[in-house]
């Protein structure tokens, strides 16, 4: 099979000016110990480097790292042990704290903090722990602090694993609504065959669309040291570029490699998007759960809704109808009783009907806490009148 097939051409752009962007850079854990048995804090130095130098140019940085089982058993002097899940959870609770103090220690050079986060599939199925996720995640972002991510492994059972940091990477880009995601691997992309053992292997410059001869391409983890391969770097690639993120396989010890994917430079396999994630959110409010509760808004809101595609404030909010959580999908209503768009709240029925007909500023007061300023933010909205 031709590489062509998948191939086109990548235009630099590096001497253009990039806009702000938001980067997700997931590090595998044969990244992170150079295939060795240990973490290779040489390797760890250069990419915090590169990570530092583009915050310095004023994007958003989020590191997905692995390699907390592998920094637990390299503390403990390779132990040998069964290979069961409670081991597993005992060398990933020992590790992780090596691994965050590694990350903190390395990006402490350039004077950048780091906030730890960690998930489980749990944490992201729930809606309304996604919405607190996300709202940490942005936190974090918004006062320059980096978040670094991992599976939380030691308390993670099959039923609420991701199962890998490449799937992982994907469901936070979609929480953080990154531009980018970089998969750092110890392959240069992904190949038209398996280059270790076809010297006509041909690396895949470009793909716009996933088919099953492309899955057919990747191969399971070689290293031995990580629970991915490329199979499920495809699968992730898949996830992130439906919801309108740029993906990019790419090896982690090529020089300036996050650089060049920030820049658009050739750097291993780069998969485009379908889509912008604003409408790949929108189509999931009109498909998605049916809705749960209506918020009917007076004339004022409704001209603003609908015309100016504005945020619903709770001003405009005369009553809410039906129990709702946080995070659910509601009709919004005239006083006709006519719909006029779904949306994702941001606050549950019962405080929405506290918060009817007030100001914004008066809603910390009123509840105690505060979602922030919108009752339904404009990017979670769909008009369907």
């Amino acid at each position: 099979m031709s590489g062509q097939e998948y191939v086109s051409s990548v235009t630099s752009d590096a001497g253009d000016k990039q806009d702000r962007q938001t980067i997700v850079v997931k590090l595998g854990t044969s990244v992170l110990t150079g295939g060795s048995t240990k973490i290779d804090r040489a390797h760890l130095v250069e990419l915090v480097r590169q990570c530092a130098m583009l915050i310095r140019q004023g994007h958003q940085v989020i590191v997905v790292t692995s390699g907390a089982i592998a920094a637990g058993r390299h503390h403990l002097n390779h132990p040998k042990l069964a290979n069961t899940i409670a081991n597993k959870q005992m060398l990933a609770a020992v590790g992780q704290s090596r691994l965050i103090q590694e990350w903190e220690s390395l990006f402490d050079i350039y004077g950048i903090h780091i906030g730890q986060m960690l998930l489980t599939r749990a944490d992201l199925d729930d809606r309304e722990r996604y919405l607190n996720a996300r709202d940490m995640l942005q936190a974090l972002l918004d006062n320059n602090i980096v978040p670094v991510v991992n599976e939380n492994d030691a308390v993670a059972t099959a039923e609420i694993k991701v199962g890998d940091n490449d799937n992982l990477s994907a469901l936070v880009a979609i929480l953080a609504e990154a531009d980018k995601l970089l998969l750092l691997t110890d392959q240069p992309g992904l190949f038209t065959a398996d280059p270790r053992s076809n010297p006509d292997a041909e690396l895949i410059r470009e793909v716009h669309t996933i088919d099953e001869t492309l899955h057919q391409l990747a191969g399971g983890s070689v290293s031995g040291l990580g629970t991915g391969g490329m199979a499920t770097k495809l699968q992730a690639a898949d996830v992130a570029r439906r919801a309108g993120i740029e993906v990019t396989i790419a090896a982690g010890s090529r020089p300036e490699v996050i650089q060049h994917v920030v820049n658009g430079q050739p750097a291993g396999t780069r998969f485009l998007p379908l889509e912008s994630p604003l409408e790949s959110r929108k189509r999931w409010i009109l498909a998605g759960p049916p809705p749960a509760g209506d918020i009917i808004i007076d004339a004022g809101a409704a001209s603003a809704v609908v015309e100016r595609h504005s945020s619903l404030l709770s001003k405009g909010i005369v009553s809410v109808k039906g129990s709702f959580d946080r995070g659910a999908v509601a009709r919004i209503c005239d006083q006709y009783g006519k719909q006029l768009a779904r949306g994702i709240c941001r606050y549950s029925s019962k405080d929405l009907s506290a918060i009817a007909g007030r100001h914004s500023q008066d809603i910390q007061d009123i509840l105690g806490y505060a979602h922030g300023p919108v009752a339904i933010h404009c990017d979670d909205l769909v008009v369907t009148d």
